[in-house]
């Protein structure tokens, strides 16, 4: 099962209870044990923001509120 939109982050869910986290379809992260089932109950009531916001948090470093946007940078 796999959690695919347009956005940035995505999920896979592997039958052994891990949970592969991609950010623009390269691997970031392989959650397990007590992190993969956190994972999963958060994710199920997210809704597509909070998903993405979840995913964030879990891959590490993104997120941190410095990033520049396209405007910012003319």
């Amino acid at each position: 099962m796999s959690f695919e939109t347009e956005a940035e982050f995505s999920y896979q869910l592997v039958k052994d209870g891990k949970v592969r986290v991609f950010w623009r379809d390269r691997h970031v992260v392989t959650l397990t044990g007590q992190k993969a089932a956190t994972f999963r109950e958060r994710i199920e009531s997210a809704d597509e923001r909070e998903a993405q916001l979840l995913m964030a948090r879990v891959t590490g470093n993104f997120k941190r509120g410095n990033e520049r946007t396209p405007r910012d940078r003319e």
